[in-house]
């Protein structure tokens, strides 16, 4: 089983080495990895030529945002698996081997696991575990969103949803996770595959009013389409909004791993935490 990796960029020179670097270590025969820049000013460009000759594919031109940029990348993509990682965030050693024997063994059209938040200098801030029982109704009735960066899934499944939605610009993420749960079989595995680093002028974050309307607009279509009495639709939504706000919480208390914060994360292997 091969896998395509996109990295959307855009003037994000300052991490983007690190990136890059740690996708290319982890490619193994036949992967892709393509490297969709919108077409940066701040010398991104000139890092992704220092790693053109290990990069299937990379093109900087002017996009409609970074689900469009993605968009681009999945096009030219023909493995059997597709992930995405943001321009900032790290794969850990051992990440796509071990994604594709999980998905092989367990025949999953998507699986999803856990990651670490790091700092801008790549040290261990804390632990996010991705666990919920059942993403199809954590996404649409409780509008939690996976681990993006931990997470995997077969190209049919991506291409059976209509791939990811180029219009939103900030909560694509959510409304693809949301729509391939509803159709594929999802599954969660606890190992840790990546890190999402923390740091200034973030799109989530400086975002979150917009990536919040983008999200409930996103759920509230989907929520339409259910077949269900409205009773049990509203009892669901109630129950588990609930359940991931109590999860939210409870998080921080139930999966500290405080024996790995402050420690470079590119000494930690991908693996169960």
């Amino acid at each position: 089983m091969r896998v395509s990796v996109v990295t959307p960029s855009f003037n994000m020179a300052t991490y983007l080495d690190a990136t890059i670097k740690s996708v290319i270590r982890n490619l193994g025969p036949g992967d892709e990895y393509f490297v969709i820049d919108g077409g940066s000013t701040d010398g991104s460009v000139e890092v992704i030529r220092r790693h053109e000759a290990s990069i299937t594919g990379w093109v900087s031109e002017p996009d409609a945002g970074y689900a469009d940029a993605i968009a681009k990348g999945f096009e030219r993509a023909t493995g059997d698996i597709l992930c995405w990682l943001n321009c900032s965030d790290v794969y850990l050693s051992g990440a796509l081997e071990k994604a594709r024997a999980l998905m092989a063994r367990d025949d999953a059209e998507l699986i999803f696991g856990d990651d670490f938040y790091i700092n801008e200098a790549g040290n261990v801030l804390g632990f996010s575990k991705g666990w919920v029982r059942n993403l199809r109704d954590a996404t649409l009735y409780g509008g939690w969103t996976p681990l993006q960066e931990a997470c995997f899934w077969r190209r049919d499944l991506y291409r059976r949803v209509g791939g990811i939605n180029r219009s939103l610009r900030f909560a694509a993420d959510y409304d693809l996770f949301l729509r391939m749960a509803g159709v594929g079989r999802a599954t969660y595995v606890p190992v840790t595959f990546s890190a999402f680093r923390v740091h200034q002028g973030q799109k989530s974050i400086a975002g979150t009013r917009e990536y919040e309307r983008e999200r409930r607009e996103q759920r509230e279509k989907e929520l339409r389409r259910v077949q269900e009495p409205k009773g049990l639709n509203l009892a669901k939504r109630i129950l588990y909004r609930g359940m991931m706000s109590a999860r939210a919480r409870l998080a921080p208390v139930l999966w500290q791993r405080r024996t790995l914060t402050g420690i470079a994360i590119e000494t930690l292997p991908c693996e169960r935490y």
